[in-house]
């Protein structure tokens, strides 16, 4: 890890998490800091955990045992109330887009804002707001078409400013790049990465994509049998003499 991240304030951070189906031990003690304005990669194996882990982090799964703080608040100490209100701070890139078909794009952008009022208030005019995250993802003139006119690529764009519309301190991208083909992958990691340096978010990338991962980490870990099996850059782990990391690589 580089100095510079370092020495950041902690956004999150994840102690002994363990969660348990029955027989089933999907993690068994992993660990895990995000810093500020850090891109942290998460690869694994499906299965592995990634997404129990992202449920607990958010509050839908309560963990068998461990800590997890979020912005200096331990979630399974929130009430409902509090959880929601902390909820507003953390942005997820659902991996299918998942717009609402039924609505426009200016409508897709507006639920949230309508949603969460205690945040912005009571908005007269969302306009200004819807704008500003669309020419974020270059596509303000698709604030009156329906997600059934638009690309895949404008899909994910659309949904990333729904996700950016409540300013929030921490994104979660589920496999940002599935689905998307070579040209627009680069650029949805290249608005990644701009949003990341206006922004200073804090951002949690789960990918199976080891080029996404090369573009866009500024560290990862490789989450093996339930626990961070290996923390580094992307040149550490890459460079890995051992078996287990280098399987993540091929």
């Amino acid at each position: 890890m580089s100095t510079t991240i370092q020495n950041k304030k902690i956004i999150i951070e994840i102690k002994d998490l363990k969660k348990s189906y029955g027989d089933n031990h999907v993690l068994n003690g992993f660990n895990m800091i995000l810093h500020e304005g850090e891109n942290l990669v998460i690869m694994g194996k499906s299965g592995s955990g990634k997404s129990v882990m992202i449920k607990c982090l958010i509050g839908l799964e309560k963990p068998d045992s461990g800590s997890i703080m979020v912005m200096g608040e331990e979630i399974g100490e929130l009430n409902r109330a509090t959880l929601d209100e902390l909820r507003t701070e953390i942005g997820f890139l659902f991996q299918g887009s998942a717009l609402y078909d039924s609505m426009t794009v200016r409508e897709n952008l507006e639920f949230p804002l309508r949603r969460h009022t205690k945040k912005f208030g009571v908005l007269k005019d969302t306009t200004p707001l819807v704008t500003e995250a669309l020419e974020n993802v270059g596509l303000a003139d698709a604030i009156d078409l329906m997600p059934v006119e638009l690309s895949g690529g404008m899909k994910r764009r659309i949904a990333l400013a729904r996700t950016l519309i409540l300013q929030p301190t921490i994104i979660l991208y589920d496999e940002p790049t599935t689905g998307l083909d070579p040209i627009t992958a680069k650029e949805i990691l290249i608005l990644m990465k701009s949003i990341q340096e206006k922004y200073n978010t804090s951002a949690l990338i789960i990918t199976h994509d080891v080029d996404c991962a090369r573009v866009i980490s500024n560290r990862m870990i490789l989450l093996v049998d339930g626990i961070n099996y290996a923390e580094g850059t992307f040149n550490d782990l890459s460079n890995s003499t051992d078996p287990k990391v280098q399987a993540f690589f091929k």
